[in-house]
Order: structure tokens, then C-alpha cells, then sequence
């Protein structure tokens, strides 16, 4: 497995930055970095670190008897590894080293990594031991995060050992080699086997509070009287009430658990006062618990006293009772209900409570006197249970998985990923086997009611891969009569001890879950996945016969899929108004582009990861041939966003089409800009966009570009040289105040103009400038076509999902040639109208198109006795032949003429009405010097294309 960071450039860069009070960029991981700043604040410096040698080590304790047999695993299976396995305790001081080729460890030995050196973090810094004692986590520390200099040429990996009970940090395994030997599978090595030692020291504990409970036990056989009629009381229950019996239970138990009580006053629900006495007791191997006595007087003045044992991890003290040998030599028969209750248990017979030394057995006298009781019998009343450290441990584990659950469930708004955290927090710690199951709609972002029973398997767990559960991906149907039929129905979670006797859930598929049952799958919980009364599916959760499922983990599994559920909800209400903003902006962007020959453009938008935005991307063919190429962004994210960006769309067009200078149009847009900012009245946020926006026109081969606020555009010249132009920088749309300026260029033919937002050049990870060498490489291959370019571009800068938005248009551009274009310049005088006349009928005879003589004719003669009489100084005429014929008539006067509807009465004022019937487009645009009138006729049908209509139409 490759390591995901550069450890020779980036993070030596780092280290030195960050110790020189600069910033260290985001080069580090977060906990590398936090920790760093703990070791300054500590006066630290990384090459001048001193590591004290610790003699007092405690070498024979439990942690080293639990780890042993670990470590001795460990050294057999990494036989031949360059690695070092190391056991420290609670203060990073090292306890072993084992493994490890000679020339390793005599490396560790240079740098103090030895037997009896302390790696603490703050005395060492940032490293494997002593950053995993810190942050209580695994940790893995490669190269130059380690903060001391020495270090730097090695990889360290610890993880914490905890005391299963308590949760106490006992030590820590940490696995070190070398930085090229570096693998971050180290972690899951390590942090496997220190729950294996964990796991040794439960078994230590478990076994102490059994020795403890029979040596208890033994002691209170012991102190019966021989006879076995003598002395003994009758049943508790015929003394005291169940909730008398109950409340000295519970004040039992409080005693217990205050390490610096010793008595305590209890009255009873019948007026009668009881004194409980604590007192500590020692088994036979040093164990240590605690007898809480309760003495009261009756009307008989007799004293009865109940006791109660517990586990205590305190030192006997002068009033400790000592097991005599004598008690030790018979196997006493445990009450039969303290195996049934959790924690404490009532006795079921009457046994004296008073534990008895040998010297009391001689003198019973001197030893009531020492115990403070003369002559006093009781009951056993409580017992500490068999398997209360187990109870313990499982109920701390619950707590953690639940913790666990809330934190790495439904970190990210993604259905899939949410089911996929679901099954990689449960397996292994609470199922073999888990599979999460969810109606199709639900990855859709709708709602969906469970009625099919047909499901799609989303993500799945697994202690070993040949399960034969039906793979992810795959769908699932579920009858009635299988389990998770069921719970889907009742909306309740089912529970299937013995999945052989279970016929519902063989119905699935007979032959499959027989492969299934083969392989070691026991038992089953599966548990509807319901959210916000909407059904999203079922998670099924799956154990061996070695820990089958009991009632207890139905709880818990409710209570994980129920945060699941939450989860999944959200992200699917995620998913669907992301769609549905997506939409919504894919609906405002152009769906398909005008037809033009100036420029073969290609185009690419692609939505950012967590949400859409508002780029948009336009082509707006303009009179005279020429074409307007545009890119733009929306600040902010979402419906708000995609709704601004359709609404700068299309002022944009309409702009365009009334043929503004671009400095022009971009001040308009920027004056809207400011209103709808105005208009929002601080309800979504500021409105505010930068844009690019560049006219082309293929006669001349001139481009005029300009923007506000946006990235400089790329030019790639045929001969394969990539510019970026210094286009004048205005300020982004909405803050006004400054006007606009324009660039002009003389654009070779067969040039790219690639215009794109900032989502493709800017990366939180990398520079600007990265970004753009990025796209001065990806650009330099001339011969691609736009689209091969678009895809190359994406490829180079987005190997995966953009973080935001990006639009990115690449226009390959054409000229229109002279064979094309035709233009006569006129004076003033009415009588070059028919002159320009003839000369426009015999150009289009050479262009063969005789068809259009007469409507062509016509608008040029109109046009031209307009300028005549209402323009001045010197008209000029154009003629285009390219997707349509254009007429253009030029003149010196900024004058627009205006259509109108002249009346039966009227003289004149039908020209420009005829000129509109006649032509598909007409319109004014303004120059330096003057006006343009033109017009756009459509192009006649090819013979072939005409031949297709008239048989299309015979047909029909």
C-alpha cells in the first residue's frame, strides 16, 4: 500500500516551516500537526532531544505476563521483516524489543529506543509510543513527523493498551522500521495485536474475581456451626419484606463502591435502624474484596447481619480477614441463584455472615470482639456474581460501539457511504457478518413504501470473504416468512437464535443459505431501517455459534440502526435536493449549442461534490457572423445560486443580442448584479459572480475579450504555444465603481480560446500556479480537436469529483475567407442605389444563389435609400455567405431606424416592415464611427435536402 503523503519534500518543507513559526500549509494531517504544537508549547526542539534510561521497570507485572505470548506470535510472523516489535507501559518507557534485523536495531539503539528508555511525547516528542499515550488512539508517525530529528529516518505505529474494565491505559505495542520499509497496514498489525493482549489481561481479572467469590464463600461455610440445626435463622424473607430487603441492597452496593466509607445508617420501611459495616477480605491467591455487614436488634435482642462481597482493588488493611488454609480445602457449592442475577444475587440458604480466622476458630470470642460482633448471626444476603466482569466489559463495549457509531455513522451525505460506515463500525466488534439492505428509491433520493419486497443490496461486512451472502449491488427479496420480512411488516426487530431451525429464512434461497449455515453463520438479527415514517430498508446482522446473539444485543442493534437510520434519512433528503438543484442548473445551462461556423466549440460541466453551483458556460451567435463565448460564476452554492446564474444567463443573452461593446454588457450585468443584491434584503446570502467574455469575428480574425473578476483565459496557437493573455482584470459583477476594459487580438486560424472557472485551477492541496502548469501541459497538443482537449484538460486537473464547480468551454477558431464576403462602398447619392443593386445580383449569381435575388434586392435597396436619406457621410455594403446570407449597410450616424405599422393613408414607413418579412433576423448595432444595419436570410435548401422534403411529403 503506497503512502498517501510525500515524506522527502512536503513534509520535511513542513517540519522545517512549522519550526520556524511559519505556516505549515496542508501538507500535515491535523493530529501530526496538533500534535507538534503540544511538543512546542512544551519548549521542545527537535535536535536537542535528550531520552532519560528508567531503571525502576516493572518487568514481571500483569502487563508483560499478558503480552508475552502476543509478543511471542508476533516475533514467529514477522520472521524475515525488517521491523521491530516494542512493549512500553503506561510512561512510554520500553519494556521489550523483539525482532528486528541486526542493522535495525542497532539504529534504535542510537537514538535510545531501547529497554528501558522513556518515548513519552513530552520528552520525545511526536512519535509512535508517545503520541499514541497521548491521544489515547492509534497513531502512525512516518519520516518528518516525527518531531525530533533523530527519528526522521523511520516509521512507528502504536497503539494504546487498555485495561478492558477499568478503560485505564496499561501500555502500548508499537511496531518501528525504517521510513522506506514504511506501511501504513502497520496500524491494523499493531492495533490487532494489542486488543489480543487486552483480551489476556480480561481473562487475568475475570479469573481474580472468581478465586475471589469461592474463597469468600469458603469463609462463610467455615464459620458455620458444626451442628447443623444450631444457630440457624429461618429464611430472610420471613425476617424482612422484599423492599427492606431490596433498599439494603442497594446501600450495600453504595458502600461498596465508596472506597472511603466504612459504615453507614440505614432505616428500614418498618421504623428499625440497620448498620452496614464494611470490611475487606482476602482470598487464598491475594485477592481482595469487600464484606458489607448489616446488624439490626429485634425483639429478641438478637443481632442479624447481612453481608455482601464485591471486587476491591485497595491493599488489605489492619481489620482484613485472612482465608485460613483449613477453608481452602473444600470446593463449596455456590448458591444457585448468584448465577442468575447481574452483579449481586441473594442467597438461597442461611449462612452465618461473620468470616473466621483460625485463631477465631480456637477463641470465637476474641474474634467477635476483633470484628466489633459478639455472638451475632445472619444471612448471605448478596454475592458478587460469576460473570460480573464480564458484564462490565460488555457494557463498556456497548457504550463504546454506540459512541463510535455516533461519531464515524453518517459522516458524509452520501447514502452508500452512510450504509458502508454502518458495516465497517458493527464488524467485527458486534457481528461476523453484516448486511445492509435499502429500497432502490431511497439511493434516489424519493420515497419510497416497502411493498415489492424487493431491496438492493448497499454495502456489506464480513470477517472473511466466502460468505455466499448475496454480494453489494446485487437485489435482495425478502418474503413474508423470512426474518427480515418480518421486521419489515411489524416494524420490529427479530431475533434468530439457531438460523438451521429457522425455515422462514432458508425460504430465501434454499441452496444458497445452506452454503451459508456451512460456512459458520449462526444466528441473526435483522432490524427495520425506518427513519421519519419513511421505510428506507433493512439491516441484517449475522454471528457465529462461538457468540451467538442473546436479547440483550436486540436492544443494541435497535439502538445502532435507529442512529443509521437517522443517517441514511438525511443523506437520501440530501440526495434528493441535490437532484433536484442539479436539475434545476443543468435545465438553465444550454442544452445544445447555436449553430455558427466562426468557432468549433466543445464544452464540459461538472457538479461539485457536496452540492451544485452557479457556473454556466454560453455560445451567442451575433450579427455579421461573429459569435460571443462566455463563462461564468456564481458566488455560493445551491438552488439560490443555480437561480442567480439562470438569471445572469439570460440578461446575458439578451445583452448579447442587442449587440453591446463587451465593456458594455459586462457594466449592465454588473449594475443587475448589484440590484439583485439589493433585493435579497439578507435572506440567502450575498449576490455576487465574476464572468469572462470574449466576441470573435471570423471576417477580421479579431477577438475582443474582457472580464470581471474571473480567471485569465488560455489561447493555444496552432503551432502548439499556450498564452494566457493579460486580459484587463475589472472587479467581480456587483461591486461597481470602476468601468471595465477590453483587450483586442488578431487571432490566427485554427487557434483554441479556452475559457474555464476557477474549480479547474484552484485545489485546496495545490497553488494556483500548479494548477495553471497543469493546463499549459494539458493544452500544448494542437492537433486534438476541442473535444479531444476538453477531455484531456479534465483528466490532467480532475482525476476525481471536483470539490466545487466547473465549467470549461474550448473553442477551436475558423475564418471566413473572401470568397465569402463581398462589399462595395457608396457615396450618398440616390443614384447608386441601382449600381449597388446590380452588383449585389451578380455576386450572388456566383454564389448561386439566384433564388434570393429578389428578396436580397430589395433589402439592399431599402436599406440603402434609408442611409441616403436620413444617414450621412460615406455607406458601405456587405454581403456574408455563411450559415445565412447577411446584408450589412454601414453608415456614419449613430441615428437607429424604427419599425412601425404605417396606416392605409400613409405615404412611406413599409420599408423596414417589408425588410422583417423578408429576412428571419434584422437588427442595429453601433460602431466607432457609426451604425451597422443587417439582416440574415435563410440559405436555400440543398437539391438533395430538397429532393427529401418533396418525397417526406409525397409519403405523408
Amino acid at each position: 500500500m503506497a503512502v498517501p503523503w510525500n515524506d522527502m519534500e512536503q513534509l520535511t518543507s513542513a517540519h522545517e516551516r512549522f519550526y520556524d513559526g511559519r505556516e505549515v500549509g496542508s501538507s500535515v494531517r491535523s493530529s501530526i500537526l496538533t500534535s507538534w504544537q503540544r511538543c512546542r508549547l512544551l519548549g521542545l526542539i527537535p535536535d536537542q532531544l535528550e531520552i532519560p534510561y528508567q531503571e525502576d521497570l516493572d518487568l514481571h507485572g500483569r502487563l508483560m505476563h499478558a503480552a508475552a505470548p502476543v509478543l511471542d506470535k508476533m516475533e514467529v510472523e514477522l520472521t524475515g521483516a525488517r521491523v521491530s516489535v516494542i512493549l512500553c507501559d503506561d510512561k512510554a518507557r520500553v519494556l521489550q524489543r523483539r525482532g528486528g534485523d541486526p542493522e535495525l536495531n542497532r539504529s534504535l539503539d542510537g537514538v535510545c529506543l531501547a529497554v528501558g528508555f522513556a518515548f513519552g511525547e513530552q520528552i520525545a516528542g511526536t512519535n509512535g509510543i508517545g503520541t499514541a499515550l497521548a491521544d489515547r488512539k492509534p497513531s502512525y508517525i512516518l519520516g518528518s513527523e516525527h518531531f525530533a530529528e533523530c527519528m526522521h529516518p523511520f516509521a512507528c505505529a502504536g497503539a494504546p493498551i487498555r485495561d478492558p474494565l477499568s478503560g485505564r491505559v496499561e501500555g502500548v505495542l508499537d511496531l518501528t522500521c525504517r521510513r522506506s520499509d514504511a506501511d501504513p497496514a502497520m496500524l491494523k498489525v499493531v492495533r490487532n495485536a494489542a486488543h489480543a493482549i487486552e483480551q489476556r489481561l480480561l481473562e487475568q481479572t475475570t479469573q481474580r474475581e472468581r478465586d475471589l467469590l469461592r474463597a469468600f464463600l469458603r469463609t462463610q461455610r467455615a464459620a458455620r456451626p458444626r451442628d447443623g440445626h444450631e444457630g440457624v435463622l429461618p429464611s430472610i424473607n420471613a425476617v424482612l419484606g422484599r423492599a427492606e430487603q431490596a433498599l439494603l441492597r442497594e446501600k450495600a452496593a453504595e458502600l461498596i463502591s465508596s472506597p472511603h466509607r466504612l459504615t453507614d445508617q440505614v432505616e428500614l420501611f418498618n421504623g428499625q435502624v440497620a448498620t452496614l459495616m464494611r470490611r475487606s477480605v482476602v482470598g487464598p491467591s491475594g485477592e481482595v474484596g469487600i464484606a458489607v455487614e448489616a446488624s439490626f436488634p429485634d425483639e429478641a435482642r438478637r443481632v442479624r447481619r447481612v453481608s455482601v462481597t464485591a471486587p476491591m482493588a485497595v491493599p488489605p488493611s489492619s481489620d482484613t480477614l485472612v482465608i485460613p488454609a483449613a477453608s481452602r480445602s473444600t470446593e463449596p457449592r455456590l448458591p444457585p441463584e448468584a448465577a442468575l442475577a447481574p452483579g449481586l444475587a441473594p442467597a438461597s440458604e442461611p449462612v452465618p455472615a461473620r468470616a473466621s480466622t483460625t485463631e477465631e476458630t480456637a477463641a470465637p470470642e476474641a474474634g467477635a470482639a476483633a470484628a466489633g460482633i459478639s455472638g451475632s448471626e445472619g444471612w448471605l444476603l448478596l454475592v458478587g456474581e460469576l460473570g460480573v466482569g464480564q458484564l462490565a466489559l460488555q457494557a463498556r463495549q456497548r457504550l463504546e460501539l454506540l459512541y463510535d457509531a455516533s461519531v464515524r455513522i453518517g459522516a458524509t451525505l452520501d447514502v452508500t457511504r452512510t450504509a458502508e460506515e454502518v458495516a465497517e463500525v458493527v464488524v467485527p466488534r458486534f457481528a461476523d457478518f453484516v448486511t445492509v439492505d435499502l429500497v432502490d428509491a431511497v439511493l434516489r433520493g424519493d420515497e419510497a413504501a416497502y411493498a415489492t419486497g424487493v431491496l438492493r443490496r448497499v454495502a456489506m461486512g464480513a470477517i472473511f470473504e466466502d460468505s455466499y451472502l448475496t454480494e453489494v449491488g446485487d437485489s435482495v427479496t425478502f418474503v413474508q416468512s423470512t426474518p427480515q420480512g418480518r421486521c419489515m411488516a411489524t416494524q420490529e426487530a427479530v431475533l434468530e437464535s439457531d438460523l438451521a431451525e429457522a425455515p422462514g429464512w432458508k425460504a430465501i434461497d434454499p441452496e444458497r443459505t445452506e452454503k451459508i449455515l456451512k460456512c459458520g453463520i449462526h444466528s441473526l438479527i435483522a432490524v427495520p431501517m425506518y427513519a421519519r415514517g419513511v421505510n428506507l430498508g433493512v439491516v441484517s446482522f449475522y454471528r457465529s455459534e462461538q457468540r451467538a446473539f442473546e436479547c440483550d444485543d436486540l436492544r443494541l442493534a435497535e439502538e445502532l440502526v435507529g442512529r443509521a437510520a437517522l443517517s441514511i434519512d438525511n443523506a437520501r433528503q440530501f440526495t434528493r435536493e441535490h437532484n433536484m438543484a442539479l436539475a434545476l442548473q443543468r435545465s438553465l445551462l444550454p442544452r445544445g449549442l447555436p449553430s455558427q461556423s466562426a468557432v468549433e466549440v466543445a464544452h464540459r460541466y461538472l457538479p461539485a461534490h457536496g452540492g451544485v453551483s452557479g457556473d454556466w458556460y454560453d455560445v451567442i451567435p451575433l450579427s455579421g457572423g461573429r459569435v460571443a463565448l462566455a463563462v461564468g460564476d456564481v458566488v455560493g452554492h445551491g438552488l439560490h445560486a443555480a437561480a442567480t446564474m439562470g438569471r445572469l444567463r439570460t440578461a446575458m443573452q439578451n445583452f448579447a443580442v442587442l449587440d453591446l461593446p463587451p465593456e458594455d454588457l459586462l457594466a449592465c450585468l454588473d449594475e443587475l448584479v448589484d440590484r439583485l443584491d439589493a433585493d435579497q434584503d439578507g435572506g440567502d446570502g450575498i449576490v455576487g459572480a465574476t464572468c469572462v467574455y470574449a466576441v470573435y469575428d471570423p471576417v477580421s480574425r479579431r477577438c475582443t475579450l474582457t472580464r470581471a473578476g474571473h480567471p485569465l483565459p488560455a489561447l493555444v496557437l496552432p503551432d502548439g504555444t499556450v498564452e494566457f493573455p493579460e486580459v484587463p482584470a475589472g472587479p467581480p459583477l456587483g461591486l461597481g465603481g470602476l468601468p471595465f476594459e477590453t483587450v483586442d487580438l488578431e487571432i490566427p486560424e485554427g487557434s483554441e480560446l479556452v475559457l474555464y472557472t476557477d474549480g479547474l485551477i484552484e485545489e485546496r492541496s495545490r497553488d494556483i500556479d500548479v494548477g495553471l502548469g497543469l493546463l499549459r501541459s494539458a493544452l500544448t497538443h494542437p492537433s486534438r480537436s476541442p473535444e479531444e482537449t476538453c477531455k484531456a484538460v479534465i483528466e490532467a486537473l480532475l482525476p476525481g469529483r471536483p470539490k466545487d464547480d466547473v465549467a470549461l468551454l474550448v473553442a477551436r477558431m475558423h475564418a471566413l475567407d473572401a470568397d465569402h464576403v463581398a462589399s462595395w462602398q457608396l457615396a450618398a447619392d440616390p443614384e447608386n442605389v441601382s449600381t449597388v443593386r446590380s452588383a449585389v445580383t451578380e455576386q450572388l449569381e456566383r454564389w448561386g444563389l439566384e433564388e434570393l435575388e429578389f428578396s436580397t434586392e430589395l433589402v439592399v435597396s431599402e436599406l440603402v435609400t434609408n442611409a441616403i436619406r436620413y444617414a450621412r457621410g460615406p455607406i458601405e455594403v456587405r454581403l456574408l455567405r455563411d450559415c445565412t446570407l447577411t446584408c450589412e449597410v454601414s453608415d456614419c450616424s449613430s441615428t437607429s431606424p424604427r419599425m412601425r405599422r404605417a396606416t392605409t393613408t400613409d405615404e412611406g414607413g413599409r420599408g423596414l416592415f417589408l425588410v422583417a418579412q423578408l429576412a428571419s433576423r434584422w437588427g442595429t448595432r453601433y460602431t466607432a464611427s457609426g451604425k451597422v444595419i443587417w439582416t440574415e436570410l435563410d440559405l436555400p435548401a440543398s437539391p438533395i435536402l430538397r429532393h427529401t422534403e418533396r418525397t417526406s411529403d409525397h409519403a405523408a
